[in-house]
């Protein structure tokens, strides 16, 4: 037992009056009690206190111990005075200790307790049965369970084990700190059990979660009382036996509030929101008294559902209770009705609680503004926060990734580096889901090389989220090795990579991992699908495609939905079955969106089928006529057979909606920093370089044998003019930037939001060759890689 302050604590219990007194005492017993009992106030308490020493009646040891237990029962003597009082006593009795340490342990200060203990063994004061009980909480709350085997070995010696009350301690101190062994042991010798004993070793199993030796011990109880009854019902809750613990709440000849408190949060806890609420509206019927425990429950059941005016309803029942001010009740009302888009009136109880909220209060405000995209009120309220804990800088951070603030996530995340404080799984997996927006790969692998360095286990989420990264960087063998050295594999695990192999244009061995995947007997999900059938249309397979098809419906009995039909008539409509891609969109259970009638479009345009393309068009944009893409896809379908007329129609339309054209945009990481690029820029620091590098490749490409595509410029201009916009698209820009500032040994990495341009795509070929670089191409449906004039799509993209 750990004592090195029992010195200076000794000093403070040294009397500081100790002379005789000059005249008779007037203090009795008697008087004593009697104006103890007329004692309302520190005030009057002082005066008796001042006739006890004055009259030297403080060294009667009884007279003592009774206005010491006063003193620490009174709410208007604080428990530092009360020591003060103690020190005065010449020779306290036993009573007096086991009264000062109980003082201690009452309000919080548990290693006081034990300090007078050890100044109790000094004084050569004998501890008695009452001693120990307060001594073994004492070590309970400071959870030091060597401590408590010491004050054990202490009841040994002195042969107090046989105690009841003792017993009832030490088995507690065990379980309090999850040995259920050594308390097993000591409930198993006890001659005498009681109650308390049996309640006891019952909650010991209740908070480890150990449902068999819980039941034994319920079981075999003599008698059951409410208390066990209601832990078991916890227990149930807890690991998810809601039958269990339903039954025996029925069978419950006696039930408190507890009682139906633990059934409402174990149908709360197991997502059973509905049986929750039924059984509230079932404990207010027969007019059992609420709590707050109860209804931040029901709030948590009405906030999974939604159901805001029943939230209301339970917050008027709050205020009836008198109740709305409990801080844990404040936050479960602001965190409903944030999910209830009632973000205002959250606004209106977060100002009123301040400043008696905690940091609790902070982070459900917070989560709320982002929950309803109140970007900005989050970030004020973040920075203005007087602490921060990994919860706040976890929403924010995550809420920034959610809402596409991608940078933003970034630098949060670079100011949290400097706190010390580490990151959690949320906050990673934020972190490098905007790497993989930004095509961040150097800020990715940092990350990467964080986790690794730390040593933190990369489950599945966290496994997944680094594949999907590397996979849309273009890095395959890295995603591969995270695939691999993954111990646990989700089916979102198999999916991003058979996802990302298609993507980089590795359809074989997308397919083979599919197939791998089912010999692991990991059931394929729609997602799985998508990617399959991803893989066929990114290659043209039309025959495999149309298998996967079918058995995913046959064999696996999934629904198609509207992206497995849409990869069908991409896959159909690129290989030339225009007719058989818009039978297929006829033939859907469910309307078309825009990205399946994009892709039969596109592929009318592809394969020059006007008349078809021309139809399809004109009736999309009379659907959608706020829909840029189809405008835009329509007018290039016109352009390309030089039909201005028809190309000046649609912009006519689109200017007179209000439709704008989603500008190409590309981006490219060089040092760690992200450089963006749209067609015709003339804003980067490096313009002037830039432009001289196009004007070089523009010579040395043409000397290789390439050939600017002017069909790829949908204006009506001379071929000059043609050629020049053609060389400022915005990858082309990339491109020059890329040759300008990343390493020879490195490849070009760029992320296109729109569909590579065929003039882009033969600049990017002929540029991997004339200048020997690696160039990869993320554009908005695949990967791109380039080596030596070739490209992995194969000119089929």
């Amino acid at each position: 037992m750990n004592f090195a302050k029992v010195r200076n604590f000794s000093a403070l219990v040294k009397p500081s009056l100790h002379r005789r007194p000059s005249f008779a005492p007037t203090v009795t017993l008697s008087i004593l009690e009697t104006h103890l009992g007329r004692c309302r106030n520190l005030k009057q308490f002082n005066q008796i206190l001042s006739q006890m020493i004055l009259t030297g009646y403080i060294r009667d040891a009884y007279a003592a111990s009774r206005l010491l237990k006063f003193a620490t029962d009174s709410h208007f003597v604080h428990v530092s005075y009360s020591f003060r009082v103690f020190s005065y006593v010449e020779n306290p009795n036993g009573f007096s200790w086991n009264t000062m340490m109980r003082a201690f342990v009452q309000n919080y200060s548990p290693q006081n307790a034990v300090l007078l203990y050890k100044l109790m063994l000094n004084h050569n004061v004998g501890p008695d049965n009452f001693t120990y009980p307060i001594l073994v909480q004492a070590c309970s709350l400071r959870f030091s369970e060597f401590e408590g085997k010491q004050v054990h070995d202490h009841v040994l010696k002195l042969g107090f084990d046989s105690d009841i009350y003792v017993l009832n301690t030490l088995i507690n101190l065990y379980s309090v700190h999850g040995n259920m062994e050594d308390a097993r042991k000591l409930f198993d010798k006890s001659i005498v059990l009681d109650t308390v004993s049996w309640n006891s070793i019952l909650a010991g199993y209740v908070q480890v979660g150990n449902v068999d030796d819980a039941r034994l011990i319920f079981d075999q109880m003599p008698k059951r009382n409410v208390i066990a009854s209601n832990s078991m019902i916890v227990l149930f809750g807890k690991t998810g036996r809601v039958v269990d613990a339903y039954e025996l709440f029925s069978q419950m000849e006696e039930k408190d509030m507890v009682s139906w408190s633990a059934l409402i949060s174990c149908y709360e806890q197991n997502g059973m929101y509905d049986k929750a609420l039924v059984m509230f509206k079932e404990m207010a019927g027969k007019g059992v008294r609420v709590d707050e425990v109860v209804v931040i429950s029901i709030l948590s059941a009405c906030a999974h559902l939604s159901a805001g005016e029943m939230g209301k309803l339970i917050h008027g029942l709050a205020v009836k209770l008198g109740i709305e001010s409990y801080v844990n009740l404040q936050n479960a009302l602001i965190h409903i009705y944030s999910i209830c888009d009632e973000i205002l009136i959250a606004e209106r109880m977060f100002r009123a609680g301040y400043p008696h909220l905690d940091l609790i209060s902070w982070n459900s405000m917070i989560s709320g503004y982002l929950r309803n995209g109140l970007i900005e009120n989050a970030k004020a309220l973040f920075d203005s926060m007087p602490e921060k804990d990994i919860v706040s800088w976890s929403a924010m951070i995550s809420g920034y990734a959610q809402h596409d603030h991608f940078s933003d996530t970034l630098e949060l995340f670079q100011q949290l580096q400097l706190t010390g404080i580490q990151p959690d799984e949320t906050i990673l997996v934020s972190v490098i889901s905007a790497c993989t927006h930004l095509a961040a790969l150097d800020q990715g692998k940092w990350v990467h090389a964080y986790i690794r360095k730390n040593c933190l286990k990369i489950n599945v989420i966290l496994g997944t989220t680094l594949i999907d990264m590397y996979m849309k960087c273009g890095c395959v063998e890295n995603a591969l090795d995270v695939f691999q050295l993954m111990e646990d594999k989700g089916v979102s695990t198999w999916n991003a990579v058979i996802l990302g192999l298609a993507m980089n244009g590795l359809v074989g061995e997308s397919l083979n991992i599919f197939l791998e995947m089912k010999n692991c007997g990991v059931a394929p999900n729609d997602i799985t699908f998508i990617g399959v059938l991803g893989a066929c249309r990114h290659m043209g397979l039309v025959d495999e495609g149309c298998f996967h098809f079918d058995s995913m419906v046959q064999n696996y009995m999934i629904e198609p939905n509207v992206k497995h039909y849409g990869c069908m008539v991409d896959l159909l409509g690129r290989s030339g079955k225009l007719k058989e891609a818009e039978e297929l969109i006829e033939s859907m259970p469910m309307a078309p969106d825009v990205s399946t009638w994009g892709a039969l479009l596109g592929a009318c345009r592809k394969h020059s089928d006007i008349e078809r393309g021309e139809r399809i068009g004109r009736k999309l944009v009379e659907l959608q006529p706020d829909h840029d893409g189809f405008h835009v896809l329509l007018s290039n379908l016109y352009a390309s057979k030089g039909h201005w007329q028809n190309v000046l129609e649609i912009r006519g339309i689109m200017e007179q909606h209000g439709v704008m054209k989603t500008p190409g945009c590309s981006m490219i990481e060089a040092n760690g920093v992200i450089h963006e690029f749209l067609a015709g820029d003339k804003t980067h620091p490096q313009r002037e370089d830039i432009e001289s590098k196009l004007d070089e490749m523009a010579k040395k490409l043409k000397m290789e044998g390439y050939v600017p595509d002017m069909n790829e410029v949908f204006l009506e201009i001379d071929e000059e003019e043609k050629e020049t916009t053609l060389l400022r698209h915005s990858e082309k820009l990339a491109i020059a930037f890329g040759l300008l500032n990343i390493p020879t040994a490195m490849p070009i990495r760029i992320v296109k939001n729109l569909r590579i341009c065929n003039d882009c795509h033969a600049i990017a070929k002929f540029t991997s060759k004339a200048y020997n670089r690696d160039i990869i191409v993320r554009d908005r449906h695949r990967f791109h890689h380039f080596k030596q004039g070739n490209c992995s799509c194969m000119d089929f993209w």
